[in-house]
């Protein structure tokens, strides 16, 4: 009788058997194919148009930076460095930046903002604390608003926002210094702006 092949065990056959994958599991992702994140590094001349775009509009570059599509800050300034020209136009539309934010100042003063008032006081008569809600307008805000503008713009345009220095004399008065702030010039015209307006519409 000839010798025939010894059937392989079933505990053999199962162990060749690949693994079943279990129902609802989701193949891993290799590190390699995981998706990159992190702010654009790369320079491109659609991001750097928009950038000077808004910044030309008087947006600061910290909140230009502040979106998921932009690069960093620092980025921003390296590119300025390395780029020729770059440094010109970004010089071009900081200017015009300066422009909208001097407009900016002036509608603000022309503006008026309503806003709630509430003023706490102690009864001392009755016993009892009392609360008294008035609407006005928010005068000290805008001033404060107006001033930060006014304030930064002596400092990135300070040849046409700054201070001015005149210096002159004569034989009974040898050195006379005279210093004029054009931004507390702008400012106390813009107030007074402000003022006449309020009054104006009181005697209406």
């Amino acid at each position: 009788m000839p010798e025939t092949a010894a059937k392989p065990s079933k505990r053999a056959t199962a162990a060749t058997k690949p693994k079943a994958k279990a129902k609802g599991s989701t193949p891993l992702i290799e590190a390699s194919n995981a998706p990159k994140t992190g702010r654009p590094s790369k320079y491109t001349a659609e991001i750097v148009q928009e950038i000077f775009d808004r910044i030309s509009k008087g947006e600061p570059l910290l909140q230009i930076c502040g979106d998921e599509h932009m690069p960093k800050r620092q980025t921003v300034y390296d590119w300025l460095e390395r780029i020729d020209g770059l440094s010109g136009q970004f010089a071009r539309a900081r200017e015009a930046g300066c422009d909208a934010m001097a407009e900016e100042a002036l509608i603000i003063a022309n503006t008026p903002i309503i806003g709630r008032k509430k003023v706490f006081s102690s009864g001392a008569e009755d016993g009892e604390d009392s609360m008294t809600v008035t609407e006005e307008d928010m005068l000290g805000h805008r001033k404060l608003q107006i001033e930060t503008r006014l304030k930064l713009l002596a400092c990135w345009n300070p040849k046409k926002y700054g201070t001015k220095v005149q210096m002159g004399g004569d034989p009974a008065n040898p050195l006379k210094i005279e210093i004029q702030s054009e931004a507390d010039t702008y400012l106390a015209a813009l107030l007074m702006n402000v003022e006449l307006n309020k009054q104006v519409s009181a005697n209406d």
